[in-house]
């Protein structure tokens, strides 16, 4: 995610990047790589980031359940916003943990959506 950081000014609390769910990255790969012509860099054997002209990026291994996707939102301040998060009545799923690029947390929504929110 700090790849696409260069490319584009970060917003705070902007959808910045979409992760989707993949039975087998390497058919994943082949279809979006011949279909809208991303790029993709690997990290490690269960995870794939993907760079296209408007839109960016990853699949990571799982199962996928009617269409599902990680909307991640980008944060200045990730802390802060996890606060605003909670106090909103989100629940959160996943503590914030480091990742190569940055670090994160995942939170549900009122209705169970999941998003993630992630910062440098």
């Amino acid at each position: 995610m700090a790849d696409t950081q260069s490319k584009r000014k970060l917003k705070h609390e902007q959808v910045q990047y979409i992760e989707f769910l993949s039975k087998d990255l390497s058919k994943a790969k082949k279809f979006y790589s011949k279909s809208f012509g991303w790029k993709f860099t690997d990290y490690g054997p269960e995870y794939t980031a993907f760079e296209g002209d408007y839109v960016d990026g990853g699949f990571t291994i799982g199962k996928p359940v009617g269409g599902t996707v990680l909307i991640i939102l980008y944060s200045d301040n990730l802390e802060a916003t996890q606060e605003k998060v909670i106090a909103a009545g989100g629940t959160i799923v996943k503590d914030i943990f480091s990742f190569p690029g940055g670090r994160r947390f995942h939170f549900t929504d009122p209705d169970g959506y999941e998003l993630a929110v992630w910062s440098l």
